[in-house]
C-alpha cells in the first residue's frame, strides 16, 4: 500500500497551503475543499480549525 501523509502543499497554495494539501490527500479539486473551509469558516470555528491545522500539518518539504 501506498505511503499517503497529510502535508500543507507547496503547489496549490492560496494562504497556507492547508486545503491544497487536503485535497491532494483525498485526490479531489482545491476548490471545493476550500469552498467547504469558507462554508464551515461562516460559523467562526472554520477559521480556528484552518489555523490550527497551519500550525500542525507539516509542510511539503519537511517530510
Amino acid at each position: 500500500m501506498a505511503d499517503k501523509r497529510l502535508y500543507r502543499s507547496r503547489n496549490s497554495r492560496m494562504i497556507c497551503g492547508v486545503c491544497g494539501g487536503v485535497a491532494e490527500y483525498f485526490h479531489i479539486d482545491p476548490t471545493l475543499i476550500r469552498l467547504a473551509f469558507v462554508l464551515f469558516g461562516c460559523t467562526g470555528s472554520g477559521i480556528l480549525a484552518y489555523l490550527v491545522a497551519a500550525v500542525i500539518i507539516p509542510d511539503e518539504n519537511e517530510i
